[in-house]
C-alpha cells in the first residue's frame, strides 16, 4: 500500500488549512518542514508536540523531518549543524516520524566537487553516528548546488556511508534541473539506495517545475520498477506549482489538488500495467 505524504506548508501557514487540504486529497501524512510561519527547527518543542497532536486527531501522521540540514556552505561551523541534528532527532521521536530529510552541503561554485568530499564525507559520517543511536533515518535529498546533485555523486555518498542510519531520497525534478535524465543517469545506479521519492517533475532546459508526469523526470518508468520491486514507502508530494525557490515552494490548494490528482493517475496507470 502506497503511502502519500507531503510538504504541507506549500499549501499554508495555518496548520489547520494544511490538515483540511490533505484530508480532502487523501493524503495521510506531512513531512514537517514548516508550520505558522516557522521552520521546523524554529519551532520549540511544545509547538512541535502541539502540531503533532492535532494531527494526530484528524488521522495524520508524519513520513519525516523536513529540515534544511546539510543545506549549509561547507565552509560554516559544523558544530551548529551537528546542535540542529540533535533536535531534529528529538522532534522526529515526538512526531513518530522515521526519516529526517537532509543534504550534502553547499559547495563553492565553479569548483571541483571532488575537492571537498574528504569533508562532505567527514561531515555525513559524524551525523550519521549521531543517529545511529536513535530509531531515525537520515535520508538524503538530491538538489543542485550541494554535492549529491547528480546521480554519480549521490551513488558516491550511499556506497561510501553504507549505514541503517543513511538513505536516499529521490527527487526527480531536481534531478532534471542539474542536467540529468532521471532514469538513466540516476535511477539505474541509485535504487537499491532509495528508500522514498519526493514527488515533482520538472522540463529540461527551463527547469520549470510542473505536475507529475508532465515533465521530463521519467516518474512512471521509475515508479512502475520501484513497485515491481517491492516498493511500500512515502511518495511526498512537494509540488512547487506556485512558487519554487531553493529553500521552500508555495502551492494553492487547487494546485495541491491538480498535483495529487496527477500523482495519482500515474500510480493507476503504473498499477493498471502491472
Amino acid at each position: 500500500m502506497v503511502k502519500i505524504s507531503a510538504f504541507a506548508d506549500e499549501i499554508s501557514d495555518d496548520l489547520d488549512i494544511q490538515v483540511e487540504n490533505l484530508l480532502s486529497n487523501g493524503v495521510g501524512y506531512i513531512e514537517l518542514r514548516g508550520v505558522w510561519g516557522k521552520n521546523v527547527l524554529a519551532l520549540s518543542e511544545a509547538e512541535v508536540r502541539e502540531v503533532k497532536r492535532r494531527a494526530s486527531a484528524s488521522g495524520i501522521g508524519f513520513s519525516a523531518v523536513g529540515s534544511p540540514l546539510g543545506k549549509f556552505p561547507i565552509d560554516g561551523d559544523f558544530s551548529l549543524q551537528m546542535e540542529n541534528l540533535k533536535q531534529a532527532l528529538d522532534y522526529a521521536q515526538i512526531l513518530e516520524a522515521p526519516y529526517i530529510r537532509m543534504f550534502s552541503f553547499y559547495l563553492p561554485e565553479e569548483e571541483d566537487p571532488s575537492i571537498y568530499r574528504p569533508q562532505v564525507l567527514d561531515w555525513l559520517g559524524q551525523m550519521i553516528v549521531e543517529a545511529e543511536r536513535t530509531p531515525v533515518v537520515l535520508a538524503h535529498e538530491n538538489e543542485k548546488g550541494i554535492y549529491g546533485d547528480t546521480g554519480a555523486r549521490c551513488l558516491d555518498l550511499y556506497t561510501s556511508l553504507q549505514s541503517p542510519a543513511f538513505t536516499g531520497i529521490f527527487d526527480f525534478a531536481n534531478f532534471v534541473q542539474c542536467g540529468q535524465h532521471p532514469y538513466t543517469d540516476c535511477w539505474l545506479k541509485l535504487r537499491p539506495s532509495i528508500r522514498y521519492f519526493h514527488v515533482k517533475d520538472a522540463l529540461y532546459g527551463s527547469g520549470q517545475v510542473v505536475p507529475a508526469g508532465q515533465g521530463d523526470g521519467d516518474i512512471a518508468a521509475i515508479l512502475s520498477e520501484a513497485f515491481a520491486a517491492g516498493f511500500n514507502d512515502f511518495l511526498t508530494l512537494e509540488p512547487h506549482l506556485s512558487v519554487a525557490e531553493a529553500s521552500y515552494g508555495r502551492t494553492t490548494p487547487d494546485l495541491f489538488r491538480t498535483s495529487t490528482g496527477a500523482l495519482k493517475r500515474i500510480l493507476a496507470e503504473v498499477h493498471t500495467e502491472s
